[in-house]
């Protein structure tokens, strides 16, 4: 089994993991730029941590982390917004070293909450076996809006 290597990456580092996770998550659809210019200003501003797993100098995975205050917590916490490993790399250490890193992020950061929301059969499992549980009493509810473009105010 390779090495896995798991960094945080910003600027110009950004576009191969962002392009894996539009890939996977998007059908191969970028995503439009004025959401990419937002993402990339939130990466520099510490809102938003894209880490990066890397074999043999290719990124096979990506995690990205959302960094919030919780009243309710007193504190802040992380929410692991996405995390995908690539189909050939499954099963090797990625997902493993992903939330490793994550683990070592979070603590840097005085973060001891990480939430994930799976959508994935066995995404559960997984995350189970390195330590995290299902809420109880908590159910997640989404709902979509119909956004008109607008333009910016100055």
């Amino acid at each position: 089994m390779t090495l896995v290597e798991v960094a945080p990456v910003s600027g110009a580092e950004l576009a191969e993991p962002v392009a894996l996770l539009e890939k996977s998550l998007r059908d191969g659809e970028p995503v439009p730029g004025a959401f990419g210019e937002r993402f990339r200003r939130a990466v520099e501003a510490g809102e938003l941590e894209v880490l990066a797993a890397r074999k043999q100098n290719h990124v096979v995975g990506v995690a990205v982390l959302a960094y919030r205050l919780s009243v309710s917590l007193g504190g802040p916490f992380a929410s692991i917004e996405d995390l995908y490993v690539c189909s050939e790399a499954r099963r090797e250490g990625v997902g493993r070293a992903l939330l490793e890193a994550i683990d070592e992020r979070c603590a840097v950061r005085g973060i001891s909450y990480v939430e994930a929301q799976v959508e994935v059969d066995g995404a559960e499992l997984f995350y189970a076996a390195l330590g995290y549980e299902p809420e109880r009493k908590v159910r997640v509810l989404s709902k979509s809006l119909f956004i008109i473009d607008q333009p910016r105010r100055r």
